[in-house]
């Protein structure tokens, strides 16, 4: 290895901002804070989320900011938010944030889809064992004092059939554990995909839902998944048969799962999201949440979690790591890979040899002419390398150039922004 030496990159630091100011709410991992603050930005952290109020009071100071799932990012809060650079969900979602005004505003919003799928497959297990032998059941009765041993409509999940409707990241993976303790697995996707083992694709929900035993979801949500489960849906299952929700509470209408709870139509349920939710720890989960919990929560052999399928140890630590490295490379590199809502573009790192180049990093109106302007002003120089692409309304280009002095990159920023296309430029140097 002596003969080949890597080559290593140059640490770039924006030429137009003052100290970077990162604002992580929603206690997301601190190793992601101190891997922040290492990089010698200035990071203000918080445990609990923050309201649209308050964010509209704080979000002008910051340059990026880090939540999960109860912070709201709306058009209101971005409108003020004349720093901010770029979003990080600690989270597999992104529907707390308003992609579309972000991507206008020439934010890049990053998040963590698969970091975790093992955690979310295992809680499933976990329920299908807890649903088939009324463990929580029996467990409560235990706690209250009661000796209630019996094995009338406890099964064992041998020989079972699991139908996985979505059949991803988390749906593949649980494919593989359920067959493991010698589950029958079945899966619906709009697409068609490989099955991992013996698992069968089938070729609608009806025909899912018909067949299986256990049902699973792990779908996003969409305006087409919304209540996608509901009376008809839970008729078509058989009767006895369990249903398990870890993917978003508004694609099943909960007052029709009561139903089919209370007529015996299902033996079981499990539930880890809600179409609405407590916004803190600590904080009652009742009907000033949701009309109906009450009466979900008097039901026999239901299990509701709140909101804990990604909430092991293993999954915050691949999260924190994933995102934090995310906005690291956008902010230090301009580096859009991974965006949610935003054109996907990257360059090779500049290393540490060419310590004359200078990164123009362009977010703009997705609009004709905008390459040539761009390029008349870089005319003067050589232009290492550049890459562009759009999505939408939107478009982004990076491009390397080289022997560029302080001078020229000012009058290089007062040309390229003063078009009429362009949303944000940034220098890196």
């Amino acid at each position: 290895m002596d003969g080949y030496a890597i080559r290593q990159p140059k640490v770039l630091r924006p030429m137009d901002n003052e100290g970077l100011r990162l604002l992580l709410l929603e206690n997301i991992s601190q190793e992601a804070v101190s891997a922040f603050r290492d990089q010698g930005f200035h990071v203000d952290h918080h445990t609990k989320a923050m309201s649209e109020d308050e964010l509209i009071e704080k979000i002008g100071f910051y340059h990026a900011i880090g939540i999960r799932s109860k912070t709201k990012i709306t058009a209101k809060v971005l409108k003020v938010a004349t720093k901010l650079l770029v979003i990080g969900c600690f989270c597999i979602g992104t529907n707390q944030v308003d992609l579309q005004s972000a991507a206008k505003a020439g934010i890049p919003v990053f998040n963590s889809p698969f970091s975790n799928s093992r955690s979310v497959a295992e809680l499933v297990m976990a329920e299908l064992i807890g649903l088939s032998r009324q463990l929580f059941e029996r467990c409560f009765e235990m706690r209250r004092g009661l000796w209630n041993k019996q094995s009338k409509g406890c099964w064992e999940v041998r020989g079972k059939t699991l139908g996985i409707v979505g059949y991803g990241h988390i749906g593949s993976q649980l494919s593989v554990l359920a067959e493991s303790f010698g589950i029958k697995v079945i899966y619906h996707d709009i697409v068609n995909l490989m099955p991992l083992g013996t698992a069968r694709q089938v070729g609608s929900l009806s025909e899912l839902l018909s067949e299986a035993d256990f049902v699973t979801l792990h779908v996003p949500e969409l305006p087409e998944t919304i209540n996608m489960i509901g009376d008809e849906q839970f008729a078509l299952m058989k009767k006895g048969s369990y249903f398990i929700n870890n993917a978003r509470g508004k694609v099943v209408d909960i007052p029709a799962l009561i139903k089919a709870m209370k007529s015996g139509h299902l033996a079981g349920a499990a539930l880890d999201v809600y179409p609405s939710e407590p916004g803190a720890n600590g904080a009652p989960f009742d009907i000033s949440v949701n009309s109906w919990a009450e009466e979900l929560c008097a039901l026999p052999n239901i299990v509701l979690t709140p909101h804990i399928g990604g909430s092991t140890e293993e999954a915050q630590r691949m999260i924190g790591q994933e995102v934090s490295l995310a906005i690291s490379r956008y902010l230090g590199y301009g580096s859009t890979f991974g965006a949610v809502n935003f054109p996907e573009v990257d360059l090779r790192v500049i290393t540490t040899d060419e310590g004359d180049r200078v990164r123009v990093c362009h977010v703009h109106k997705n609009q004709p002419g905008v390459l040539r302007r761009v390029n008349e002003a870089l005319a003067p120089y050589n232009v290492e390398k550049q890459y562009s692409d759009s999505k939408g309304d939107v478009a982004y280009l990076m491009a390397d150039i080289a022997d560029v002095s302080p001078a020229d990159i000012y009058n290089l920023q007062e040309v390229i922004s003063s078009t009429d296309a362009n949303i944000l430029t940034r220098f890196l140097a």
